[in-house]
């Protein structure tokens, strides 16, 4: 059977006088990568923000479990260290290196006003070198294209080390090579035990995860690995059948589908 990693049990979420999502029941499995696809208005972030705990206690109904625990009751500090978060458009001090940037996922594990130790520096290095950010770690944000701010962003939440990773639009700014690498890094996280939750647009490299959730109108429609023809089939229905997954190369792929040509 199957561990849980994070786990929604009957919740809605609203901002301000707009009801965002409804009855959202979910059980997201420990040690595989999951991600969550939709049309736009879906509820997506909103859905990845409520499992990270980060929208206000009145905003949320239901309740979240993290690791078996209801996410509520860990103690702040405790769950920095079980779970790491990338937004959407997540900024830093421009003033700040790449390397202090990085370093700053390994908060959680430090004490209070404590210098980083011999393990922190260790995991930040692991961290830039793995998105490929390690030969500009003196060099501020400021000095730095989007992409390359994104991988230093990335580097910050894998230096964390949690055993769960929650990430909304991780692809932002970077070029194919690089969503490739980025690719190559989930698998190596889930293949090592971790958690892995991404929201991600580009529905072809979500097919290249685990497990899917489908969502649209701040509901879960379809959730099923992705390789999976019930999965194919909802992918294509709440995208109006504007795509069509096809087996390319040994990869699922989302294609464009192309209007029929009626004869004249």
């Amino acid at each position: 059977m199957k561990s849980i990693a994070v786990c929604a049990c009957q919740i809605s979420a609203s901002i301000g006088n707009r009801l965002i999502l409804q009855g959202i029941n979910l059980q997201l499995p420990a040690g595989r990568w999951t991600s969550i696809v939709g049309p736009n208005g879906a509820g997506k972030s909103t859905l990845l923000k409520v499992l990270a705990g980060l929208l206000p206690g009145t905003a949320v109904q239901g309740e979240v479990q993290l690791l078996g625990r209801p996410l509520a009751q860990i103690p702040a500090r405790e769950r920095a260290r079980q779970l790491a978060w990338l937004g959407q458009n997540e900024g830093s001090a421009d003033d700040l290196t790449s390397y202090d940037v990085a370093m700053l996922g390994r908060l959680p594990h430090q004490a209070w006003l404590a210098p980083p130790g011999a393990a922190d520096h260790a995991a930040v290095e692991q961290a830039l070198r793995t998105t490929q950010a390690w030969d500009w770690r003196h060099r501020p944000l400021s000095q730095l294209s989007g992409g390359e701010r994104q991988r230093v962003l990335l580097a910050r939440a894998l230096a964390v080390q949690a055993q769960v990773l929650l990430m909304d639009e991780p692809l932002a700014n970077l070029d194919p090579p690089h969503q490739t690498d980025w690719l190559h890094t989930m698998r190596t996280l889930v293949d090592a035990g971790g958690t892995v939750v991404s929201v991600l647009h580009e529905v072809s490299l979500a097919l290249q995860a685990d497990d899917m959730v489908v969502m649209a109108g701040g509901r879960v429609l379809h959730q099923g690995p992705c390789d999976a023809p019930a999965t194919h089939a909802a992918l294509e229905e709440v995208f109006d059948h504007r795509i069509q997954v096809r087996h390319l190369d040994g990869m699922w792929m989302a294609l464009p589908s192309l209007p029929n040509k009626k004869s004249q």
